[in-house]
């Protein structure tokens, strides 16, 4: 009787290490190292218009006199949270056009010359990072929903 007990308390734990593999694997990326990347990587391409504290600029949601809007926040305050991690990396890799159409107007600049795939998924986990727990949990749902990750 021992042994078939040993062995299936050996399956389930097996089993629920895998569980817990795949969850952390597939996870939202919020890892030591990789926010630290990410920290770094927003300060020196992104801070200059979305504040050093993802504040965004200045009245973001009015536009400025040649119809562009300014930088929104990348905190709690902002709608940064309100999007996929698929969008978000899009938006960063190739600017706004792809999303808000050819004839939007934008100061944001792509980086697909500039970053590299993993190094935008730093610098939104840094972003992640930032935000209290009902925004992160709002933002995982929607990338469940839209395959976002």
């Amino acid at each position: 009787m021992r042994r078939p007990a040993l062995r299936g308390l050996a399956l389930l734990a097996a089993v629920a290490a895998l569980v817990a593999f795949r969850i952390s694997a597939k996870g939202d990326g919020l890892d030591d190292k990789r926010i630290a990347l990410g920290r770094a990587l927003y300060d020196a391409q992104c801070a200059r218009c979305h504040g050093k504290s993802l504040e965004g600029q200045a009245d973001w949601q009015t536009r400025l006199p040649n119809g562009r809007l300014p930088a929104p926040p990348h905190d709690a305050s902002g709608h940064t949270w309100h999007h996929p991690d698929k969008v978000l990396a899009g938006i960063t890799k190739h600017g706004l056009k792809p999303y808000a159409g050819e004839d939007y107007e934008s100061d944001m600049p792509a980086f697909a010359g500039v970053l590299g795939d993993e190094e935008i998924a730093a610098v939104i986990a840094f972003i992640k990072s930032t935000w209290p727990e009902r925004e992160r949990q709002y933002q995982e749902r929607l990338n469940g929903r839209t395959g976002g990750q």
